[in-house]
């Protein structure tokens, strides 16, 4: 292949693939009934933000600061955060901090791999996170003897209202009432109370301490740990 044509078979193959060719901007200009990019801005674009006369710029923003180097940058944000007041969370209620092991933030989050674009990479984390989720489920499973695990939700709550339509569908009980820990954290009985409503669930809250309450009921929902620290087996 020569010089020319491979260099005419780049230009079709950017043409093909990076952004509208030049007739195609001038179909869709007049398809909307405007005569160039500019006054599509004019139209589009709020007058404080657009100012046509210098660089497109309004006249505001020509005080920001020139761009930075990605040097320059982390310093700047070095320096802004060293101004924090780093105290002790004493939130709770869930709200834990997490502990990234070191060997995930040394090969992981600092692998200069990943540091190109994102797309390329999409199919192998979908991919690596599936298998994850699978691995730490069944190994909660083992660990726990329970027949089911389930790690793919996000958070607490929507794994809790996903738990409780689970046993509702699965177990074999006419009753609708659901029994749910007095220490559940708040938030967590609230998705609960939520998703129960529309569904005709009669959430039912006890202390569990003292023991299960009087009558039918499809499924428990305990808090394990609970707010206290203590795990639920019936006596703190």
């Amino acid at each position: 292949m020569s010089r020319d044509s491979a260099s005419g078979s780049a230009m079709s193959f950017a043409n093909r693939h990076i952004g509208p060719t030049t007739a195609d901007i001038d179909t869709m200009l007049a398809t909307i009934g405007v005569a160039s990019l500019d006054e599509l801005a004019e139209k589009a674009v709020p007058a404080s933000i657009l100012d046509a006369l210098r660089d497109g710029l309004a006249s505001g923003l020509d005080a920001l600061p020139v761009a930075a180097s990605e040097h320059e940058a982390l310093d700047a944000l070095r320096k802004l955060a060293s101004q924090n007041t780093v105290a002790v969370s004493m939130i709770g209620q869930g709200y834990f901090d997490t502990l990234t092991p070191p060997v995930l933030r040394r090969h992981i989050l600092e692998n200069p791999a990943w540091y190109t674009a994102y797309t390329p990479y999409q199919p192998e984390i979908s991919q690596g996170r599936l298998e994850a989720l699978l691995n730490f489920q069944t190994m909660v499973a083992e660990l726990t003897g329970l027949d089911i695990a389930n790690a793919s939700m996000l958070d607490e709550g929507t794994a809790a209202a996903e738990a409780m339509t689970l046993m509702h569908r699965a177990v074999k009980s006419a009753s609708n009432r659901l029994v749910v820990d007095a220490d559940l954290y708040p938030q967590t009985a609230a998705v609960i109370a939520t998703r129960a409503e529309p569904l005709g669930i009669d959430v039912v809250t006890a202390d569990l301490a003292a023991g299960l309450p009087e009558g039918d009921f499809f499924g428990v929902i305990v808090q394990l740990p609970g707010p206290p620290g203590w795990c639920a087996t019936g006596r703190r």
